[in-house]
């Protein structure tokens, strides 16, 4: 049982249904003289069933092998709708220059920066007569035209069952196809030959299942205007017959302009000028909603929903480590390979280079491979290693130049000088030629606009930029030139994630490590640090690691410092414009150290959610002065005390039970606290708040003189700490690091660097 059943009972008789009204209509004498009852005609039955069948069993699962599909699921379980974009409305920008901006400014790792109005499939398959469907490799193009001829079964099964139910898989969608249609799918890489007819292919299939006459039984159909022809694939059509292609659909639908025609092919292989009477479409790349529907649909069995497994992988999904496999995910193929991943192991790996080396494996090899298309012999002479080597340069050299659109004249000129330069490259290849062959045949490289590429996606440029960095030994500059830049971070990650042997990442590690140290050179931080490793050595027991005491310690010393600075202020301004330019960094620095532990609630808690530093003075400073300013009356400013005062041994207390301190200072804080509270009589709000926070500075022995840390001290701590939380997770995702390596890093986190 498949679960079709239904379904392919009602569409074979909506198919009787309109067989019998044709030829009583239209049909020829050869076709009248037989008997079209298939209540009676059993063998005729049986052709309608079979024809039925045979589309369903075909075209109605899917099983995807390349991406680790073990067995085939049906489309209507996992099929999630997909929009279309009208491809004369795609291309609104001159240049690469144009779209780096636009991708900048959207803030989004998706390279899809157009703002085109999108349609639902189906809809666009309802108001097209004509439609040809555009895309990469495994954006969902054959799949949706799989689509459209179930729903077209599924119509003629509705047209004789009106008002029935004969099924679940009757059910009208949101929106369905609206057109009573035969379904004919003709996958085009069969014209292999130049005689091909594709009214003789149709024939052959009603042949095949049974139909009498068939050959004008398909005349009749396409005369009068019954089929849905499904033409998919026009960019595998060998190149030797593809013109012949060409003008046999175009005189097809020139003799048979009454059928529905729906078309799809490789966007870059869509070169010839495109059908006269088509509509040209663009496959959108999938959004959030498109994605999570997808994985709702993926994890639908019984176990998955008692656990809620569709749930968790799309949080998973949605985390910051997982946003370059996100980007994946916009384009159906890599989403199913996500999908069967995380159902495998119920998380995605933390060595993501793995995942993604074999996601554009899928798209370089795999796809094509699986699909049995016919690669043109010059392109079969450039070897899918010297391919990746040379993938690996362009990427690399466009990510140091910070360009991810570059034009189609830069990629030529590096593709011929790769294949100039490297001796196993064939040397007789054209670039030019090259590039289009990788473009149609894998999608890799895509025409964002006219003469304008980039990678298909941001997340395969950075797997080939590490890939080139590794192989050619780089390491070393990547550290010096890159390790605090944001957008270098994915790159760090899969570079240890690829580098070879033993202790593999070992190396890049301890680079990292002194590239960091380099931050910390100022006297004052320096003496910070060690003021750090002082109080915070030896407390008991380890709640948390020690780096992160000394961290934590680090951070409270220039909150108070920051809060003296505030207090002595007006209440109007209490930061001058260079601590507003100091906060920021600080802020960033402390959500960078929060993350070199695992308890993030402490370090939320202590300075204040959203890593605001101001979070730990705010209540104490700003709106304590504005009640003593505005002379607000007697309780509110007991309020006041009594909030200052319960902050402060808030904190005492969180100090005290995770052991950031040694137990004696600790100790010395409460016991002043609880003097500061006796005398709380004799305080103005603002003395109060300068009580506590010496209260503070004198039993943690902070090491400042109401001198705020500089902005250059702040930027400095920033990368430092940027640099730290760096380390730690490219240990995570590389394959093998020493383990005396690693306790030798970890040990010397947050520490005065030695001479």
């Amino acid at each position: 049982m498949t679960g079709f059943e239904p379904l392919i009972g009602a569409a074979a008789a909506g198919l009787g249904g309109l067989i019998t009204s044709l030829v009583k209509d239209k049909g020829t004498e050869t076709l009248k003289k037989l008997d079209w009852d298939i209540g009676k005609n059993l063998a005729l039955k049986k052709a309608m069933v079979d024809y039925v069948r045979r589309y369903i069993d075909r075209y109605g699962t899917l099983k995807v092998a390349c991406v680790r599909m073990d067995y085939p699921v049906r489309l209507d379980e996992i099929y999630t709708a997909v929009q279309l974009l009208d491809r004369s409305t795609l291309r609104y920008f001159e240049s690469e220059e144009a779209l780096q901006v636009q991708y900048r400014e959207s803030g989004k790792r998706s390279f899809s920066v157009t703002q085109s109005e999108k349609k639902p499939g189906l809809q666009v398959a309802n108001e097209q007569q004509y439609l040809m469907v555009l895309g990469g490799p495994g954006v969902g193009k054959s799949t949706f035209l799989r689509k459209v001829g179930l729903e077209a079964l599924r119509t003629l099964g509705r047209r004789d069952f009106a008002g029935k139910d004969p099924g679940n898989l009757l059910v009208p969608q949101q929106i369905f196809y609206q057109h009573p249609f035969i379904p004919v799918m003709l996958e085009l890489r069969q014209f292999d030959k130049a005689n091909v007819s594709i009214q003789a292919v149709i024939a052959t299939e009603l042949d095949t299942c049974g139909f009498p006459h068939p050959e004008e039984l398909t005349e009749l159909f396409l005369k009068n205007g019954k089929l849905l022809v499904l033409l998919d694939g026009l960019d595998e059509v060998p190149s030797a017959t593809l013109n012949h292609a060409i003008t046999e659909i175009e005189n097809l639908v020139d003799r048979h302009s009454d059928n529905r025609y729906i078309a799809s092919c490789r966007v870059a292989a869509y070169t010839f000028g495109g059908f006269r009477r088509f509509k040209d479409v663009a496959m959108a790349a999938f959004e959030d909603q498109q994605i999570q529907q997808f994985i709702q649909n993926w994890f639908q069995k019984e176990r998955d929903t008692e656990i809620n497994t569709a749930d968790r992988c799309w949080e998973l999904l949605n985390s910051p480590d997982y946003q370059a496999a996100k980007e994946l995910a916009q384009t159906p193929l890599l989403l199913t390979l996500l999908c069967v991943v995380y159902d495998e192991f119920q998380d995605f790996p933390k060595k993501r280079h793995a995942l993604y080396g074999e996601a554009l494996d899928v798209l370089l090899r795999k796809w094509a491979s699986e699909k049995r298309i016919q690669r043109n012999p010059i392109y079969q002479e450039l070897s899918a290693e010297l391919e990746l080597d040379m993938l690996a340069e362009i990427a690399y050299t466009s990510f140091v130049d910070d360009q991810l659109f570059f034009s189609k004249d830069r990629l030529i000129n590096q593709i011929r000088e790769f294949l100039i330069d490297n001796l196993n490259a064939p040397s007789h290849l054209d670039a030019e030629t090259v590039l289009r062959e990788i473009e149609i045949q894998q999608g890799i490289l895509v025409e964002r606009a006219r003469d304008a590429y980039s990678f298909s996606h941001l997340t395969f440029q950075e797997y080939l930029t590490a890939k080139c960095i590794v192989d050619n030994n780089k390491i070393d500059q990547l550290v010096r030139d890159h390790i605090t830049e944001k957008h270098w971070r994915e790159v760090f990650l899969l570079v240890a994630g690829l580098a070879p042997g033993k202790g593999g990442a070992d190396r890049m590690l301890l680079k990292m490590e002194t590239q960091a140290l380099a931050y910390v050179i100022s006297e004052e931080l320096k003496m910070l640090f060690s003021w750090a490793e002082e109080v915070t050595r030896g407390s008991e027991p380890e709640e948390i690691s020690e780096h992160l005491k000394r961290a934590l310690a680090i951070f409270l010393a220039i909150a108070i410092d920051i809060a003296y600075e505030a207090n002595t202020n007006t209440y109007l301004n209490p930061f001058n414009r260079d601590s507003e330019n100091i906060l920021h960094h600080l802020d960033s620095s402390l959500g960078f150290a929060l993350a070199l532990g695992e308890d993030l609630e402490l370090g939320s808690f202590l300075f204040g959610y959203h890593n605001n530093l101001t979070a730990l003075l705010a209540e104490q400073i700003d709106n304590a002065i504005n009640f003593e300013v505005d002379n607000i009356l007697n309780h509110v400013v007991d309020s006041a005390f009594e909030r200052v005062l319960l902050r402060a041994s808030e904190i005492t207390d969180t100090l005290w039970n995770y052991c950031v301190f040694k137990e004696h200072l600790v100790g010395g804080l409460v016991d002043d606290l609880a003097l500061v509270r006796i005398n709380i009589s004799n305080h103005s709000i603002q003395s109060l708040s300068t009580s506590v926070l010496d209260v503070f500075s004198k039993n943690l022995h902070i090491p400042f003189e109401n001198a705020i840390i500089t902005e250059r001290e702040a930027e400095q701590l920033l990368n430092y700490f940027s640099s730290l939380e760096l380390i730690i997770r490219c240990k995570e995702a590389a394959v093998r690091v020493s383990p005396q390596v690693w306790e030798g890093i970890e040990s010397r986190m947050v520490t005065v660097p030695t001479e």
